[in-house]
């Protein structure tokens, strides 16, 4: 039997540590007890991308801001359907999850990191939305695509939560273009969620996927929100 092999550390700001372990060619990323990411489960985070992506089809140079990296799957899925002209913002507040896409996990990453369309900022994915609000003057986005937590609270670090509070969702709505979609990824329901999605005016679609890409494992539960 393979044992599973601790290969890095790193401190979230203002949370817990995550550990990264490797177990054969699979890789895990772990935040006390809580395995929040693994190479073998990739199935909704592609759905994220890919059925967010369908609900902006025929946007112009589209733009997409996606908080945070995790594993890339999101984001390698994001580049496969989206045009040569197109922009996407990557927000990670953990440098050294980029430094495990670099170093142990790049044959995962598959250079989708150095991908022309992708722009790297190394800061929380909140300070990016308030950024880039239509209402100060920011350039907005087409689809926000956030997969920060297990889910809409602050598990990872609490400051995560102003990313789901009322005024963090009216932040969102702000920074979407007309026809926009911001899509919010979740281990599980969460009804008082949903509610709080509709009271900032958001028409909400709520959408269980699988975790595997084979269509098998846990449900997943993805929420399209758009005006």
């Amino acid at each position: 039997m393979i044992p599973r092999e601790l290969i890095g550390t790193a401190q979230v700001p203002g949370g817990e540590e995550l550990r990264l372990y490797r177990h054969d060619r699979d890789f895990m990323i772990v935040l006390d007890r809580n395995e929040l990411m693994s190479s073998r489960l990739s199935g909704s985070e592609i759905a994220l991308a890919e059925q967010s992506l369908a609900r902006i089809e025929g946007a112009m140079r589209p733009a997409v801001l996606i908080g945070g990296y995790g594993m890339g799957f999101t984001l390698r899925a994001a580049l496969a359907k989206l045009p040569k002209d197109a922009h996407v913002t990557v927000a990670e507040l953990v440098p050294e999850i980029i430094e495990w896409a670099r170093g142990p996990m790049q044959d995962l990453a598959a250079g989708c990191l150095d991908d022309t369309r992708v722009r790297l900022v190394m800061t929380d994915v909140a300070d990016v939305i308030r950024a880039n609000g239509l209402n100060v003057g920011g350039t907005g986005y087409d689809a926000i695509l956030l997969d920060v937590d297990n889910g809409p609270d602050g598990l990872v670090r609490a400051a995560n939560n102003q990313l789901y509070s009322t005024r963090g969702l009216r932040a969102a709505r702000s920074a979407l273009r007309p026809g926009g979609v911001l899509a919010i990824w979740s281990a599980a329901k969460d009804p008082n969620f949903t509610v709080r999605l509709k009271h900032v005016g958001f028409d909400v679609e709520e959408i269980e996927v699988r975790a595997r890409s084979n269509g098998k494992g846990a449900k997943h539960v993805i929420w399209f929100a758009r005006d």
